[in-house]
């Protein structure tokens, strides 16, 4: 895994630091017909996003250890090819917006500059005691703010 890679472009058109994975597909994440299964994307999706933070400085066990979850509230997958078994996929991820309580992660799956997938996640922050939404715990502020650009 490497670190920050390059700039993706956000939903507002501004240019933020991007991620990036490479992950080997592996027979059992295939299907019957030979092809990745479309749950498997979402998995690498969460690969993607805390590889991200980590690289940016802020490991999810960190936020946790604060006690704050990071909650996934939707998802959003836009199928555009299909990986196979043998391929390398990247996984390139940036922060798509940010807000006090909540944030989107972006991600764009490709195999050989082929992108066969983009898609998103929606997050909100927990108290982990308590349970319930929060603004953005201050200890992480800088590192949200540094990934965001021009959210």
């Amino acid at each position: 895994m490497s670190g920050m890679t390059g700039t993706a472009v956000n939903a507002a058109g501004g240019e933020v630091p991007a991620s990036e994975v490479e992950v080997d597909v592996r027979y059992k994440e295939t299907d019957q017909m030979g092809v990745v299964h479309h749950s498997n994307y979402l998995v690498w999706f969460e690969l993607a996003r805390t590889h991200h933070c980590r690289a940016a400085g802020m490991a999810y066990r960190k936020i946790e250890d604060e006690g704050y979850w990071l909650m996934v509230t939707g998802v959003q997958l836009k199928y555009r090819g299909a990986a196979r078994y043998g391929d390398t996929v990247r996984v390139v991820c940036w922060l798509e917006r940010l807000k006090s309580r909540a944030m989107s992660f972006g991600y764009r799956t490709e195999v050989g500059g082929k992108v066969l997938v983009e898609g998103r996640t929606d997050h909100v922050w927990v108290d982990r005691e308590t349970g319930n939404h929060c603004r953005m715990p201050e200890v992480v502020v800088p590192v949200f703010r540094s990934m965001a650009g021009s959210c």
